[in-house]
């Protein structure tokens, strides 16, 4: 008896651990950490391609390793502050996927994370080079900022979001770059990877706008529905996802692009991302009852086809 009440006791204590594990990955929002890392290594590998150094045994390991951490302790850490200030909007919105909201961590935890990881993350940054070091800290800068003062005006914090959606890819190109002066010279397709990408986040956060429009209303928020009004706002959401859907075909069609004309891998890819994008886009015109969440889950998976597009087609053709 003793053995199964302590295998019992046991049992409970896995799982309230476990409950907190997974609680304290929604509230960091981990999975982002790892698609902007695989952004980052996109950024990276296209600028090596370009100069035709992409070798295994003279690949930049330490760069890509703290260009990683900087990504991840960074987006961790300002997504606890914006949790941490965001906890009565989100009660308000009923955000039971926010860990705060349900009561599975304290307000304190996120406050620890934050003062915990932000500065681990711009000390990576340091190590990989100057020019890093300086978008790291105009970013991350720019995080708090939004997450203190811009969570009320999203008519700007929306393309701040985006923003650090398009960065990665930069970041990726600037860690094997010498001199600040070198990013002029950043590659197009990183430059036209980094525009599709800030097209299709400004999309999604439109589309989170008009998710979040009652609470965002009662609450003071200055959102694009509240001043241009629900309908207005999906087709401007609509126009970013086209926007990115003509963007991406032009690595496939101009031999400026290096690697990616007439690169087939890199076609089937984009064109499963460009599916998805104009599906919403379309559901955003015609459908004034769409499932905003579950189109904002599926632009999700289109962002990952396109980063996987530009990945593997940096390798095969």
């Amino acid at each position: 008896m003793v053995f199964f009440k302590t295998l019992k006791n046991w049992d409970k204590h896995c799982t309230i651990k476990m409950k907190k594990l997974t609680a304290v990955w929604e509230l960091m929002r981990l999975e982002h950490g790892f698609m902007l890392a695989l952004a980052i290594l996109i950024g990276l590998i296209i600028t090596l391609q370009s100069n035709d150094a992409l070798s295994f045994d003279t690949f930049p390991w330490k760069q890509l390793i703290l260009t990683f951490f900087t990504a991840l302790f960074l987006e961790a850490s300002t997504f606890a502050l914006n949790d941490y200030y965001d906890v009565e909007i989100d009660k308000k919105n009923k955000r039971k996927d926010r860990p705060l909201v349900r009561g599975d961590l304290q307000p304190k935890t996120a406050l620890y994370l934050f003062f915990l990881l932000f500065p681990l993350g711009i000390l990576c940054s340091f190590f990989v080079n100057y020019t890093c070091f300086i978008i790291a800290l105009i970013t991350a800068i720019f995080a708090i900022i939004y997450d203190v003062y811009l969570k009320k005006i999203k008519l700007l914090g929306n393309f701040y979001i985006a923003y650090t959606m398009a960065i990665p890819f930069v970041f990726g190109a600037a860690a094997i770059k010498q001199n600040s002066s070198d990013l002029i010279q950043i590659n197009l397709a990183v430059i036209v990877v980094a525009i599709i990408a800030f097209f299709s986040g400004s999309g999604r956060e439109i589309m989170k706008d008009v998710m979040d429009f009652e609470g965002d209303k009662s609450s003071g928020v200055k959102s694009f529905p509240r001043y241009i009004g629900i309908r207005k706002s999906n087709i401007l959401a609509a126009m970013f996802y086209f926007m990115a859907v003509i963007l991406s075909v032009f690595p496939f069609l101009f031999i400026q692009f290096g690697v990616y004309h007439s690169n087939y891998v890199y076609l089937f890819l984009i064109i499963l991302t460009d599916i998805i994008f104009i599906l919403t886009a379309i559901q955003l015109l015609i459908n004034s009852h769409m499932d905003m969440a579950r189109y904002r889950k599926l632009t999700l998976l289109g962002l990952f086809f396109g980063l996987l597009g530009f990945f593997l087609g940096a390798f095969i053709g």
